[in-house]
């Protein structure tokens, strides 16, 4: 399974210090049925820790995932930032899903190569364009 990240959630995964190994286990729990919550139209909130700390004080994250297909980190925020996504930012996020899991591989190859995808490489290091 292929882990990829917006542009805009790569910026906010680099300012908050998620680290792939973080993002990675994140999507693989989403794949396997472990998530936070299901909020429908193939979008999934699952928390993610901070470094050094557990999930409860961490981030959440919104990941777009279909079986067989791949994942998508499309949004995130801090749980002191708000607590949870608004009924218009879920509309526009199911929307967004059915785009992004829409995408062929070669469409997905050439938004990687434009800069709007990045992949969670899960080799340890830190997330980083692919």
């Amino acid at each position: 399974m292929t882990v990829l990240m917006t542009k805009a959630f790569a910026r906010f995964a680099r300012k908050a210090g998620l680290t792939s190994d973080s993002l990675t286990r994140a999507a693989a729990d989403v794949a396997e049925g472990a998530f936070d919550a299901d909020l429908g139209g193939d979008v999934y909130k699952q928390r993610v820790a901070r470094a050094g700390e557990g999930k409860s004080g961490g981030f959440r994250t919104i990941i777009m995932f279909k079986v067989g297909g791949h994942s998508f980190f499309a949004h995130g925020f801090a749980k002191s930032e708000k607590a949870n996504v608004r009924p218009k930012e879920l509309k526009a996020l199911k929307k967004l899903a059915m785009v992004l899991l829409g995408l062929s591989d070669a469409e997905i190859e050439n938004a990687m190569g434009a800069g709007e995808f990045v992949k969670v490489e899960d080799d340890g290091d830190e997330a980083h364009q692919g």
